[in-house]
C-alpha cells in the first residue's frame, strides 16, 4: 500500500488526526491515587499522540479537535503545536471544559494502574459534522481516526461515520480500533467499531481487543472479519505484529501469507502510548512507501521509544538511526534490546545487537 495524493498545496499535509486530547496528570511517586501527594502535568490523546510523533519524525501533521476556552485548552494547543503539529483547525468551546485525567504509575510486571477520567461533557464530546473544519480534514494524504472518538457522544459517532463513508477523493483512512469498554454507553460498542473498521483502508487492532470486542481468536480470524480494508495490522503485544496487506490483484502480501514481525526486547518503563507510537511508526513508513516488513519494524521501534519513557509521548529515533535498525538481518533484529535513552544514540542499540 503506497500512499498517493496531491502534495503541491501548502495546506495539504501528510497526516490529519482527529480526536480528543486531554491534559494528563502523572504521579510524582508510586502509589494509589488516594496516596499520591502531587502530580506532573502532561498531555494525552490517541490521535494527537500520533500527530505529535509523526511531526517529530519529520512529517507534516495536523491535529483537528475541540477544547475548552480554558487554561487546559491553551496548554494542549500550545504543547501539541510545539511538536510542529498544525493546530489551526482546533476549535474552542466556551461552554464545555477541556477533558483531563489522572493516572498512577504502572507496575512493570502487570501494567496494573489506576486511571481517573474527567471527560464527560467535554468540549471534544461536542464534535459534530457541522462544527469541524471539513477542508482541514480533507487536505491530507492520510486521515487517522480512532474508535475512542466514536464512543464520546452520538454526534461524535455521526462524525466518524461521515468521515469513513466512501467518497471520491477520500484520503487513505487509518483507523485504530482502541476499544475502551468503559467509554461506551451501551453494548453497541463492538458492533460500531467493526462497522467503522470495515470502512477504513488501514486498521490497527490488538489481538486482545479483538477477542474482547468481537470474540475473534487469532489474526486470520480478524482478517476474515475485516475483508474490506487494504491493510489490517494485528498487534500481539510483546509477541510482535502481523500485517495482512492486499495486493492490487486482491491477494494477500507474500502470496497469501501474512507478514509477522517480532517485537524487539524492551526494558519497559510504562506501557502508556505504545499503541499510538506503533501506529505512527507504521504510518511514517507507509508514507515513505517502504515494504510491509519495514513498516512493521518502524512501528515496533516507535513503540519501543514510548515504552521506555513514563508519559504518552517520546522523542522518536532519528530517521537514519531507525532505518539502520530496520535494515538488520533477522538474527540481529532478534537480538535487539532497547532500554531507556536508546533513541538518543545509535551506539546503545548497536551494542545490544552485537550481544548474543
Amino acid at each position: 500500500m503506497t500512499v498517493t495524493g496531491p502534495c503541491n498545496s501548502p495546506d495539504v499535509v501528510d497526516v490529519v488526526a482527529l480526536g480528543e486530547s486531554m491534559v494528563t496528570f502523572l504521579p510524582t511517586r508510586p502509589g494509589r491515587l488516594a496516596d499520591v501527594p502531587s502530580f506532573e502535568r502532561a498531555i494525552g490523546g490517541a490521535e494527537s499522540n500520533v500527530a505529535c510523533t509523526l511531526a517529530a519524525a519529520g512529517h507534516s501533521a495536523r491535529w483537528v479537535g475541540r477544547v475548552g476556552a480554558d487554561g487546559f485548552g491553551d496548554h494542549l494547543v500550545e504543547t501539541i503545536g510545539s511538536y510542529g503539529v498544525d493546530v489551526s483547525a482546533v476549535r474552542r468551546d466556551p461552554a464545555r471544559p477541556t477533558g483531563i485525567y489522572f493516572r498512577t504509575a504502572g507496575d512493570r510486571a502487570t501494567d496494573a494502574h489506576e486511571v481517573a477520567y474527567y471527560r464527560a461533557g467535554s468540549a471534544a464530546s461536542a464534535m459534530a459534522v457541522g462544527n469541524v473544519d471539513e477542508a482541514a480534514l480533507g487536505a491530507c494524504r492520510v486521515l487517522h481516526l480512532s474508535g475512542i472518538t466514536a464512543a464520546l457522544s452520538d454526534d461524535c459517532l455521526a462524525l466518524m461515520r461521515a468521515l469513513t463513508a466512501p467518497r471520491p477523493g477520500r484520503p487513505l483512512v487509518s483507523f485504530d480500533v482502541n476499544f475502551r469498554p468503559g467509554l461506551w454507553r451501551d453494548a453497541d460498542g463492538p458492533r460500531v467499531l467493526l462497522e467503522l473498521a470495515r470502512r477504513a483502508d488501514l486498521v490497527f487492532v490488538g489481538d486482545d481487543e479483538a477477542r474482547e470486542a468481537w470474540g475473534l481468536d487469532g489474526g486470520r480470524a480478524v482478517r476474515e472479519a475485516l475483508p474490506e480494508p487494504r491493510t489490517v495490522v494485528v498487534k500481539h503485544g510483546a509477541g510482535g505484529a502481523t500485517a495482512y496487506d492486499r495486493n492490487a490483484d486482491g491477494t494477500e502480501d507474500g502470496d497469501g501469507r501474512a507478514t509477522l514481525v517480532p517485537a524487539p526486547r524492551v526494558d519497559v518503563v510504562a506501557h502508556v502510548g505504545a499503541g499510538d507510537a506503533f501506529a505512527a511508526g507504521f504510518l511514517s513508513a507507509t508514507l515513505r512507501g517502504l515494504p510491509v516488513r519495514d513498516r512493521l519494524r518502524h512501528g515496533h521501534l516507535m513503540a519501543a521509544a514510548a515504552l521506555t519513557v513514563p508519559g504518552d509521548l517520546a522523542a522518536p529515533p532519528a530517521r537514519d538511526h531507525a532505518d539502520r535498525l530496520t535494515a538488520l538481518d533477522e538474527g540481529a533484529w532478534g537480538r535487539l534490546r532497547l532500554g531507556p535513552g536508546w533513541t538518543g544514540t545509535a551506539q546503545g542499540a548497536e551494542e545490544e545487537v552485537r550481544t548474543p
